[in-house]
């Protein structure tokens, strides 16, 4: 079966591989590892250009060196969005007596990615460019894309929840043709060799990785 996937990027990090050795994912691998018998022809990831931080200096390093890792990859697009910061006033839960009821935080929103992989699951639907679509995320967000996707075009819609510790949400249940777990097992067998090279030169694992 003719076979897109589409992968939250921000999602897939933070549910499935933050806190593993198994950041450095090779998602055609994964896209094979999970559907086996299925063509995949197209990989879609979405995420944003992150910045670093004093506490994390070498963040953007590694994010580039992914990135340019995943381009090696065949029929792999990247689509980006952006980070916004803002500086928020938020309650505290348990103010001291004689301390400030507020502080000010810097508050970092990721946004696009979702409303471009919604948007690029539905042109792709529409113009018959899979006959199964895969979205990589548990982001309730995207449940009416998909929702319209598997009722009104009638094409299959898989859902695979990154987080092997949380439910998938509802809507998404009810909206998919069906639902997967993303495991460990999977990410395992899925990784990038620690080097590989492209038109620029050789990209190398992060050591943090």
């Amino acid at each position: 079966m003719l076979t897109n996937l589409y992968v939250d990027g921000f999602n897939l990090y933070n549910r499935a591989v933050k806190h593993t050795t198994f950041k450095w994912l090779d998602l055609r691998k994964l896209a094979q590892t999970l559907f086996p018998d299925d063509q995949i022809q197209r990989i879609c990831y979405f995420t944003a250009l992150v910045r670093s931080r004093p506490n994390d200096p070498t963040q953007t390093e590694r994010q580039a060196s992914y990135l340019r890792a995943l381009g090696t990859l065949p029929g792999l697009e990247i689509h980006y969005g952006e980070f916004r910061e803002r500086i928020k006033y938020r309650p505290l839960a348990s103010p001291k007596p004689g301390d400030p009821a507020y502080v000010r935080i810097r508050d970092t929103e990721e946004k696009g990615s979702d409303v471009n992989l919604a948007t690029r699951l539905l042109v792709d639907g529409f113009t018959g460019d899979y006959q199964q679509a895969v979205v990589v995320s548990n982001d309730s967000d995207l449940a009416a894309p998909i929702r319209y996707v598997s009722r009104d075009l009638g094409l299959r819609v898989v859902v695979v929840n990154p987080d092997s510790q949380t439910s998938t949400h509802n809507d998404l249940v009810e909206s998919a043709t069906y639902v997967r777990r993303l495991w460990k097992s999977h990410l395992r067998k899925s990784q990038l060799p620690r080097t590989l090279t492209d038109v620029h030169g050789v990209i190398t694992k992060p050591v943090a990785w």
